[in-house]
C-alpha cells in the first residue's frame, strides 16, 4: 500500500475514533506539547535566509491577519459571538507545517512556503497578544501578559531550542527528515484529541442548536476558499500557488489550542471544520497532479 493512501487511512481514523471515543477528551492538556513538538522539527530544518522572501510575502501576512477580522465581522452578522470568534480562530491561523510538505508533491518552489510559515507564525506571535483581549472583550493586562505568556511558550520557545541546537550541534538539522513519521504520527495523535474533544462537548451540550453548527461549517468554508484564492492573487505570475498553498493551508492545530484555552470547545470548531476543508482541498490538488503531471 503507498505511502500517501496510509496516511490518508491514518487521518480518517483519527477523525473517527475522535468522534467514537469522547473519553479521551481528559488527554486535551498533550495538544500543547505535541504542537510544540512539531514547530520544533520545523524551526530546526528551516533556515530563513533574504533569497527565500519576496516582495509578495509582505501581503500575505497582512491578508492573514484581515481575513481573522473579516471572518469575526461576518460571523458576528450571521450568528453572534461564538460564531465570530470561531470564524476569527479559523481565520487568524497562520501557514501550515504541513504546507512545504505538499508544496513538494505539488512540485512548487518550497522555499516561498517555508518562508510564509516562519512569517506568518512569527507574525501571529507577535500580534496575537493584543489581538486576541480584543475580540473576546476582556481587554486587561492580565489577559494581555496571559496571551503573551502562552503563545512565547508554543512558538518562540521551539524556534529558539532548535536554533540553539543547530548552532551548537550542525548534525541536528537532519533529525526532521528521519522522523518525519513521529512528526505525522504527532499530527494524527493532534487531530484525534481535537476532535475527541469537540465530540465530548457536543455530547454534553445538549442545547447548542444544530443550525449554528451549520453556520459555523459554512462561514469556515467561506474562509478557506477565500484564503486560497486570494492567495493565488497576492502570489501574483511568480508565486500564484505557492502562495494560494501559503494563505490557504493552516496552521489549526495552534489556534484550536488557542480556542480551547481562552473560549471555548464550541469556538474551536471553527479551525476544526477548517482542518477538514483545507484537507479536502489539498486532496483534490494531489488527485489532479496524479493526473496530470507535466513533460518530462
Amino acid at each position: 500500500m503507498q505511502p500517501s493512501i496510509i496516511r490518508t487511512l491514518a487521518l480518517i481514523l483519527a477523525m473517527l475514533l475522535g468522534i467514537f471515543v469522547p473519553q479521551a477528551h481528559a488527554l486535551s492538556w498533550a495538544i500543547r506539547w505535541l504542537v510544540m513538538g512539531m514547530l520544533f522539527l520545523v524551526f530546526l530544518q528551516t533556515r530563513l535566509s533574504r533569497s527565500m522572501l519576496h516582495r509578495s510575502h509582505g501581503p500575505l501576512c497582512a491578508a492573514n491577519l484581515a481575513m481573522a477580522f473579516v471572518g469575526w465581522g461576518a460571523g458576528w452578522l450571521v450568528g453572534g459571538r461564538d460564531v465570530a470568534l470561531a470564524a476569527f480562530f479559523a481565520g487568524i491561523a497562520p501557514t501550515a507545517a504541513a504546507a512545504p510538505v505538499v508544496m513538494n508533491f505539488l512540485h512548487g518552489r518550497v522555499e516561498y512556503v517555508i518562508a510564509s510559515f516562519v512569517l506568518t507564525n512569527l507574525a501571529l506571535a507577535a500580534f496575537m497578544p493584543a489581538m486576541l483581549p480584543f475580540v473576546l472583550g476582556r481587554t486587561t493586562p492580565d489577559a494581555f501578559g496571559q496571551v503573551l505568556g502562552t503563545v512565547s511558550l508554543i512558538v518562540f520557545m521551539p524556534a529558539a531550542l532548535a536554533w540553539l541546537l543547530r548552532t551548537f550541534y550542525a548534525p541536528a538539522a537532519g533529525w526532521p527528515a528521519r522522523l518525519k513519521n513521529v512528526s505525522f504520527g504527532s499530527w494524527v495523535l493532534t487531530l484525534f484529541l481535537v476532535i475527541a474533544n469537540a465530540s465530548d462537548f457536543l455530547r454534553r451540550q445538549v442545547s447548542v442548536p444544530h443550525g449554528t453548527l451549520a453556520i459555523i461549517a459554512g462561514i469556515t468554508l467561506l474562509i478557506c476558499a477565500a484564503n486560497f484564492s486570494l492567495g493565488y492573487l497576492i502570489g501574483g505570475r511568480d508565486f500564484p500557488h505557492e502562495g494560494s498553498q501559503s494563505l490557504g493551508q493552516k496552521n489549526t492545530t495552534f489556534t484550536i489550542y488557542l480556542a480551547l484555552t481562552y473560549a471555548s470547545p464550541l469556538v474551536a470548531l471553527g479551525p476544526t471544520f477548517y482542518v477538514l476543508w483545507h484537507n479536502l482541498w489539498n486532496s483534490w490538488q494531489l488527485h489532479q497532479r496524479r493526473h496530470h503531471k507535466p513533460p518530462a
